[in-house]
């Protein structure tokens, strides 16, 4: 021994807080899809007509317009009705059906009632279109998310008169797919487990964000179904899809990367015109996609949105319909990437439809893909000019 005092162990206790945080639930997403929305908020107000072929959309009585279909009852969609379809070929096909012309207030003011309805459930709510949107609740088991989908879907037809399909998984598109197969007024659970045997059976056009060109593309490669998908690397498809390939491998393979709240996957937004007659001069067409192109940008900007894919679209004038998409090198914002390459897309879809037919554009849609929550905005050179000086040069 040395004299010294042997050095004694603390006793003290932790300061509160100081350990590990308590554990959370898993979160579920749970993805709630209105049923026929628009013509469902017209049957709250006309109950009569519930069971008949009903049509929302500019009624052909009013003359040879050129609208097209906003929704069709489950009735009329019997005959072949269809979103987007145009009116005369709905009216042909549907002869009998009650046409109600749209009521847009009307769609705007309940979609709030119902984000309302969503929001008494879970304080994590992500509108993904006026009738489609994510409640993110933390539950044990999924026999828990169930019981939630199944408390939302009942609130939903008491309180507002509207049915919901909705899809319950770990992931939101594995969540979005779910309620495209619980359709109508059902709900499909999907654990970690199941997501690949689910998924294999489907065409992959299933997958949010996959449309013609990308099924063109992985068809020339000998995919069809989500299956078939699982048992290809990602390198085979990243000169056609960029990093938009490794999300569709790894979501086949039932691991998705996204999960929760905490990445959104492959959606999209869009925004489209209409003509009153076809249009034939490529600078008024330019036009119309740089101004679809600011909007849509703009509304992602109000959601905090950033998008990695940009597609534009022209339907012509015998109603065929040709797409262009471009994948941006990672996540973009603001309005500059994206008019830039919707105008990019559609000057080549005009060039090469002036090499060819020389047909005149009835519709042009612009449309931003695989978009992701914006954690923090990007700066802008702009926000470092010095004020009072105007620009520098």
């Amino acid at each position: 021994m040395d004299g010294r005092t042997p050095a004694r162990r603390s006793t003290a206790r932790p300061l509160p807080g100081a350990g590990p945080p308590p554990a959370r639930a898993p979160e579920w997403a749970l993805y709630v899809d209105l049923d026929a929305y628009y013509v469902a908020c017209e049957l709250r107000d006309r109950p009569d007509l519930r069971g008949r072929t009903v049509i929302v959309g500019p009624p052909p009585s009013d003359g040879p317009g050129r609208g097209v279909v906003l929704s069709a009852s489950y009735e009329a969609r019997a005959f072949g009705v269809k979103s987007a379809q145009p009116v005369r070929t709905a009216a042909r096909l549907c002869p009998d059906a009650v046409w109600i012309p749209p009521d847009f207030p009307k769609y705007e003011r309940v979609a709030n009632e119902v984000r309302a309805v969503l929001r008494r459930h879970s304080p994590r709510v992500v509108p993904y279109s006026i009738d489609e949107a994510v409640v993110v609740a933390e539950v044990e088991s999924d026999e828990e998310a169930r019981a939630r989908a199944e408390a939302i879907q009942a609130e939903l037809r008491t309180a507002l008169g509207l049915s919901a399909s909705i899809g319950v998984a770990r992931a939101r598109v594995v969540a979005k797919i779910a309620s495209d197969r619980a359709k109508p007024g059902g709900i499909r659970v999907v654990t970690d487990g199941e997501i690949a045997s689910f998924l294999a059976p489907l065409s992959v056009r299933a997958i949010p964000g996959v449309g013609p060109r990308t099924e063109e593309i992985l068809t020339r490669h000998g995919v069809r179904t989500i299956g078939e998908l699982a048992s290809h690397e990602p390198q085979e498809f990243l000169r056609d899809l960029g990093g938009f390939a490794r999300d569709l491998i790894e979501l086949a393979r039932g691991t998705p990367r996204e999960s929760g709240e905490g990445s959104s996957g492959p959606r999209s937004r869009s925004a489209d015109r209409t003509f009153d007659r076809d249009e034939s001069d490529g600078a008024r067409l330019a036009g119309a996609v740089r101004d679809l192109a600011t909007e849509l940008a703009a509304a992602l900007d109000r959601e905090q949105l950033r998008y990695g894919t940009v597609g534009v679209a022209f339907r012509w004038s015998d109603f065929d319909r040709t797409e262009r998409r471009h994948n941006l090198v990672g996540a973009r914002e603001g309005p500059a990437p994206l008019v830039e390459a919707a105008v990019r897309l559609a000057h080549g879809l005009w060039a090469a439809e002036c090499a060819g037919r020389g047909r005149g554009v009835r519709t042009v849609s612009v449309r931003a893909e695989r978009l992701a929550e914006r954690l923090q905005r990007q700066a802008s050179l702009d926000e470092y000019r010095p004020t009072g000086t105007g620009p520098q040069r």
